[in-house]
């Protein structure tokens, strides 16, 4: 079941008179940009372009304009097709007259490719989120104030689960061949890290007298995080 947010004018079911069928839950605010100020979250929105296309793709276009990340569906009348171009910024379209498997397919299809495009360039592991395309990391939902290299140390750590790094091998890594700092500050970015992570912190594993490692949870942990 998703959660579908409708844009439309009509206060009945005759805007996708099928969508009655199915069991997904749906909510339905003003086709309006002021009534998206505080519109609910949805895992997918339906707009309502049957009737004033000139205010449909007006909107449309706004919401992709200010970071909509849920999937974009046009619900149109045949007649408005010939309207449609990719300036739209839609996702998809559905006719007024699809009946309930086609909505239901589609729907599920876009939600499926949107939580893959989500995922893709993140690092997931117990309650920590990497976003190696924004350079931005996040614990509990809450984020981590890192600096490049921290951002970088973790990430490298968290690309290869389970495998122990010594500090020379991570100054290569992260640093690169040309630092001539010594490993000690591998130690000092470590335990800056662990303190980010607060109740977390044994994600980033100890092996004594070897290095580091990144766990993929607290329990793959074996040793006490903070020990040189």
């Amino acid at each position: 079941m998703a959660h579908l947010l409708v844009l439309s004018e009509s206060s009945d079911h005759s805007m996708l008179p099928a969508l009655a069928l199915l069991s997904h839950k749906v909510r339905q605010i003003p086709a309006e940009p002021a009534a998206l100020m505080n519109a609910p979250a949805a895992d997918l929105i339906l707009l309502d372009a049957r009737k004033d296309l000139v205010a449909a793709k007006s909107l449309a276009t706004l919401l992709k304009t200010t970071g909509l990340s849920s999937p974009l569906f046009l619900v149109i009348s045949e007649g408005g097709l010939a309207a449609l171009s990719i300036e739209w910024g839609a996702d998809d379209f559905l006719l007024d007259s699809a009946g309930p498997a086609e909505i239901d397919a589609r729907i599920r299809l876009a939600i499926t490719k949107s939580v893959a495009l989500e995922t893709q360039g993140k690092i997931h592991a117990s309650g920590v989120v990497i976003d190696e395309a924004s350079y931005s990391a996040k614990v509990h939902g809450e984020p981590m104030d890192l600096t490049y290299k921290e951002f970088e140390l973790i990430k490298f750590l968290a690309q290869h689960p389970g495998r122990v790094f010594t500090r020379d091998q991570l100054l290569s890594e992260v640093w690169g061949y040309d630092y001539f700092g010594g490993t000690r500050t591998v130690d000092v970015h470590i335990r800056r890290l662990r303190a980010k992570l607060g109740d977390l912190e044994g994600l980033i594993g100890t092996v004594r007298n070897v290095g580091y490692r990144f766990n993929n949870s607290i329990e793959d942990a074996t040793s006490i995080a903070g020990g040189y």
